[in-house]
């Protein structure tokens, strides 16, 4: 059987858990979408996922990704001059 004192121990610990969860939790809940949804667009357009040791690829990456977004807006700008306006 456990003496008192490590009961209270124990307690402590799991208060000690609980408390430090909840901070890692409180700052992801605490940042704005907004800021998170910023940041991982910024990090796609950089290249961050590929290695940057791999220069023609870190380039290819970006250029391929920059022109992609920019079909996108076109391709939504045409869609709505096309359907909405008319």
């Amino acid at each position: 059987m456990a003496s008192r004192h490590e009961k209270e121990q124990q307690t402590v610990r799991q208060a000690q858990r609980d408390i430090n969860r909840l901070g890692a939790e409180s700052d992801t809940i605490g940042t704005s979408a907004a800021a998170r949804m910023a940041t991982k667009i910024e990090s796609r357009f950089k290249a961050s996922n590929i290695d940057p040791d791999e220069r023609i690829e870190v380039w290819a990456s970006r250029i391929g990704r920059g022109l992609g977004l920019i079909f996108a807006i076109g391709l939504a700008l045409y869609l709505f001059k096309t359907y909405v306006l008319n």
